[in-house]
């Protein structure tokens, strides 16, 4: 439960955040993950999922800080979006798994590792394509989170940019290949599969 102050002090820092201060974005960022990594992950129960729906979570934040009411609970907010973020993903990853099911049970001789390589093949190459969509700074910064496994931090710290700036351009680059790969598969594959074909690449 906040105190009256850690309630202050965290209207201090909305405040700050809706005028744009980048500083501020990056404190309420650090003190939310956690949380709110562990909530996403009671439901989707995946790091990487939950990874995904915190990212996006503080993208939207970001993007909107203008129209945040400061005199509104800063705490319920966030949990909202990470709420219907994760009622998105389940919905997808539901959608996704139902159609893959339909589709494998069509196929007259298969085994598991035939079905799997079959789609983790499909799946590189569409990657490898959607990734030539990315500019060579996007796909810089999302190659070195994805493959190298480096933090957010790190990787701002070895390219000169800021904290918010890589998250950014990792959540901009994942819209870029979930919306690729709707476009492009008849599969329906769901972007989440992304992040474990990236380390397979």
């Amino acid at each position: 439960m906040y105190s009256v102050k850690k309630l202050a002090d965290e209207r201090s820092l909305v405040l700050r955040l809706i005028d744009g201060d980048e500083n501020a974005f990056c404190e309420l960022y650090a003190a939310y993950k956690d949380r709110l990594l562990y909530f996403a992950m009671r439901f989707l129960k995946s790091k990487e999922y939950a990874e995904d729906v915190f990212q996006d979570t503080f993208a939207i934040i970001w993007q909107g800080r203008r129209f945040i009411d400061p005199d509104v609970s800063f705490s319920a907010y966030v949990h909202t979006i990470v709420r219907n973020r994760i009622l998105n993903q389940l919905r997808t990853l539901e959608q996704h798994e139902r159609l893959r099911e339909h589709i494998l049970s069509q196929a007259v001789d298969y085994s598991n590792d035939t079905k799997q390589e079959i789609l983790f093949n499909d799946l590189r190459q569409l990657i490898s394509r959607g990734l030539q969509l990315l500019t060579p700074r996007q796909r810089e910064i999302f190659q070195m989170s994805r493959e190298m496994q480096l933090s957010h931090k790190e990787i701002a710290e070895q390219l000169g940019l800021s904290v918010y700036t890589v998250q950014e351009s990792i959540s901009t680059s994942l819209k870029t290949l979930r919306d690729y790969l709707r476009k492009n598969t008849v599969t329906g594959v769901d972007a989440v599969l992304l992040l474990i074909c990236l380390n397979a690449l």
